[in-house]
């Protein structure tokens, strides 16, 4: 990879935040072709019904230490695996490894009020409510109508009727609201998952977007905190790798609020390429080849 495909302002805030070799390692694992990865969808089938069906077509496959769901697909591409009949039936949901982490944290319960801030196009949410066994009373919120409608069709064709969508901007629920669980898988750049093969990269990542992502946060995880009930807990994520869209904001948070921070740490936790965190107990997920850059806190009132 050429460095010159990566904006310069990025490299630089990179080697400012993490030192010059992990940010080689960063911008080496932004070129690296990342594996196809899915998660089998509990809603509608079983793994050895999968593994069988994988099997069939001569699909092979890895599993992670941290997900009794989640697979890489090591000799097929998205395309073929699309051709499936098990992912027409959705059966499985094709999803990054670092997003199925976010729900996997929050830990979502049967009975439990969650509320997943930013939803489409329902990954997320289609995990947590597979995670609850469709048992709890899940409200996912997208503003933006075109993305609100992939959001119904996903939730719909993973069978996960405990979803209720709101087509609305979550800064705007009402502070009557309160929720058991929240997760904020908030906007942002999008440092972590960049593709350094787009020739218009310049154009769309640029410091006037991180600035504009820094102030989306901090409003939507303001509002998580007041809308989540006292004694319980939330998630912030975002698939950015800079300290801007991540500490910074949660920093901002605990000043102002009497949240704090609950360590994350989960079976399977050592597997994961983790980059270092400013915040002791959240986790930054490096890009390599099986991971995309994120970053994951979780936050109790």
């Amino acid at each position: 990879m050429e460095e010159k495909q990566v904006p310069q302002f990025l490299i630089e805030m990179l080697e400012e935040q993490y030192g010059e070799q992990l940010s080689k390692e960063i911008l080496e694992g932004y070129t690296k072709k990342r594996k196809v990865t899915f998660r089998i969808n509990t809603l509608k089938t079983t793994n050895e019904e999968i593994e069988q069906e994988l099997k069939n077509n001569e699909i092979d496959v890895n599993k992670v230490l941290w997900s009794d769901n989640a697979y890489i697909a090591t000799n097929a591409s998205e395309k073929e695996i699309q051709k499936l009949k098990i992912y027409e039936e959705g059966k499985i949901y094709l999803q990054s490894l670092s997003s199925m982490l976010p729900p996997i944290i929050l830990s979502p319960k049967e009975n439990e009020d969650i509320l997943d801030m930013t939803a489409a196009p329902g990954g997320k949410t289609t995990q947590i409510a597979a995670l609850t066994n469709n048992k709890a009373h899940i409200t996912a919120c997208e503003m933006n109508k075109i993305r609100a409608e992939k959001l119904k069709f996903n939730i719909q064709k993973q069978g996960a009727t405990s979803v209720y969508v709101m087509e609305t901007d979550s800064r705007r629920i009402s502070n009557f609201f309160s929720f058991d669980k929240i997760l904020l898988d908030s906007p942002c750049s999008g440092s972590g998952t960049l593709n350094v093969n787009d020739i218009n990269i310049e154009k769309y990542f640029t410091e006037k977007l991180i600035e504009k992502c820094t102030k989306t946060q901090y409003e939507l995880l303001k509002k998580a905190i007041k809308i989540l009930k006292p004694g319980k807990e939330m998630i912030y994520s975002t698939c950015s790798i800079l300290s801007e869209e991540n500490e910074d904001i949660i920093n901002k948070i605990i000043k102002e609020t009497k949240c704090k921070i609950v360590p994350i740490n989960f079976t399977g936790i050592e597997e994961i390429p983790l980059l270092p965190s400013k915040i002791s107990g959240t986790i930054c997920v490096k890009p390599t080849e099986l991971y995309e850059g994120f970053f994951v806190a979780k936050i109790r009132i």
